[in-house]
C-alpha cells in the first residue's frame, strides 16, 4: 500500500468537505442532475475515447496508484549478482529453475538458459520495455481523459442550468435548482479533474518510468551474465544506476 497516495486522496477529499461542513453542511454540495451530467457523462464520454479493452485497463492501473507492487532495485541487484556467480562456476544451465524477483527478470534469464546470445537478449528485452511502456502510456492516457473530460462536462451542465434558469425567470422557485446546476457541475468537474485523476497521472507517470530504469537495470546485468563478466563488474555496473543512497550500500557491502 502506498501511503502517501492515501493519505493524499483522503487528505485532499477531507479539506475540501471540511470547508464545506464549515459553511453550513454538505447537502447544499450535493445535486441529483450535477452527478449525472459530470460523472455520468465523463464516465461515458472516456468509455468512447479508447477501446473498451484500454478503458477496463485503465482501473486496474488506478489501483496500482494505491497498491504499487513495484520490484526493488537492491534485491535485485544482489539476487543477479549471485545467479551470476553460479552461471560462472557452473555454466548457464545451473540457473534452470531458479527463482526472480520478477517475470521479466525471469524471462530473461530462462533466455539465457536455452543459449540466447548477448544481441538476441537485448533485442528481445528491449522489444519488450517499449511494449511495456506503449501500453502503460495507454493505460494512462485514458485516465488522462477524465482530466480533460470532467471540466467540459462541468462547462456543459453550466450551459444546461444556465438555460434553464433564463426558461424560468418567470418562476422564482425554480431559478434556485437551474443556477445550483449550473455551478455544482462546474465544481464537480473541477473536483474530479484535478483531485481525482491529475494526481493519479502524476503518479502513474512516475511508476512507468521506474519501471523502465528497472528493467534496464535488469537487462544490464543479464547482459554481464552472457558475457561471463566476473559478478563484481556486474554488481558496480547495475549499482551505478541507483541513487546515491543504494550505491553507498553496496560499496559497504563490497
Amino acid at each position: 500500500m502506498d501511503i502517501a497516495s492515501l493519505l493524499g486522496i483522503v487528505g485532499a477529499v477531507g479539506m475540501i468537505l471540511a470547508a464545506m461542513i464549515a459553511g453550513g453542511g454538505i447537502s447544499p454540495f450535493i445535486d441529483q442532475q450535477s452527478v449525472l451530467i459530470v460523472f455520468g457523462g465523463t464516465f461515458f464520454a472516456v468509455m468512447y475515447s479508447v477501446p473498451l479493452p484500454a478503458f477496463l485497463a485503465s482501473f486496474k492501473s488506478m489501483l496500482k496508484v494505491f497498491r504499487p507492487n513495484m520490484p526493488k532495485f537492491e534485491e535485485t541487484v544482489v539476487r543477479m549478482v549471485e545467479l551470476a556467480g553460479m552461471a560462472r562456476k557452473d555454466g548457464m544451465m545451473a540457473l534452470e529453475g531458479q527463482p526472480t524477483p520478477d517475470p521479466f527478470f525471469e524471462r530473461g534469464m530462462q533466455m539465457l538458459v536455452d543459449g540466447a546470445d548477448e544481441q538476441k537478449l537485448v533485442k528481445q528485452m528491449n522489444s519488450e520495455i517499449a511494449s511495456m511502456k506503449a501500453r502503460h502510456d495507454t493505460q494512462r492516457g485514458c485516465v488522462k481523459s477524465w482530466v480533460d473530460l470532467a471540466p467540459a462536462m462541468g462547462m456543459i451542465g453550466t450551459l444546461i442550468g444556465l438555460v434553464l434558469m433564463l426558461g424560468n425567470m418567470g418562476d422564482p422557485k425554480l431559478i434556485g435548482p437551474a443556477m445550483a446546476v449550473a455551478l455544482l457541475t462546474t465544481l464537480y468537474g473541477a473536483f474530479v479533474a484535478n483531485v481525482l485523476f491529475a494526481p493519479m497521472v502524476i503518479k502513474l507517470e512516475g511508476y512507468t518510468e521506474y519501471e523502465i530504469n528497472y528493467r534496464k537495470i535488469v537487462l544490464e546485468g543479464l547482459r554481464g551474465i552472457a558475457r561471463s563478466d566476473s559478478p563484481r563488474n556486474i554488481q558496480d555496473t547495475m549499482a551505478a544506476t541507483l541513487p546515491p543512497k543504494l550505491q553507498a550500500k553496496f560499496e559497504i557491502a563490497a
